[in-house]
């Protein structure tokens, strides 16, 4: 990123890019996001978006990572009840799904094979850590760390916005998320628990 705001104003405008950016990247892509539909959005001009993020690959990069960050500080992992993890995930996906949208769409059109992210920018060093010594605790099974965290991940994620089956959403009835996480409770807690 090139310029950082320095004054409210500059904040102000630099959060409105970041705000309108996330949801058009979400909606349409990379490659299907238009900096112009983000700097009408934004009330600002391409200008000002290039001085604080220089390219629009830089502003999806600032964007993604952010995200990346939110799900780490908002969902912290817990590998003693990798359960609740299960479900915490599954509930931030239902108050944030374009979060899950941007990962979807830096995984089609950036890294469609390994990794999402290259080795350091990888976030998930104190997951692996907690999955280890959960571990050797002898509450979670064994294997993998990392394959581990990627079975939870991914069972937290059946009714996301990426579901090739349903996708769930807040607006549904309180009763049917709450089936849902039960079922992805018990699922992940018979699945992950050591014999």
């Amino acid at each position: 990123m090139a310029d950082q705001p320095l004054t409210s104003r500059g904040a102000a405008t630099y959060q409105r890019i970041l705000d309108v950016a996330t949801q058009e990247f979400a909606e349409h892509g990379i490659a299907g996001a238009r900096v112009e539909r983000i700097v009408a959005g934004a009330r600002t001009n391409k200008a000002q978006l290039y001085a604080y993020f220089g390219s629009k690959e830089g502003l999806f990069a600032a964007i993604f990572f952010g995200s990346l960050e939110r799900i780490v500080n908002v969902v912290p992992i817990d590998a003693t009840d990798l359960a609740d993890w299960a479900v915490r995930l599954y509930d931030e996906y239902l108050r944030r799904p374009d979060l899950i949208r941007l990962a979807t769409w830096a995984r089609l059109e950036r890294r469609p094979a390994g990794h999402l992210v290259d080795d350091p920018d990888r976030l998930d060093d104190i997951k692996l850590r907690a999955i280890a010594e959960a571990q050797a605790a002898g509450l979670v099974r064994q294997g993998d760390p990392f394959d581990i965290m990627a079975m939870v991940i991914a069972m937290s994620m059946a009714w996301s916005p990426v579901s090739n089956v349903y996708a769930a959403t807040a607006q549904e009835p309180p009763e049917l998320h709450e089936q849902r996480r039960a079922l992805l409770r018990e699922s992940v807690r018979r699945a992950m628990t050591a014999d």
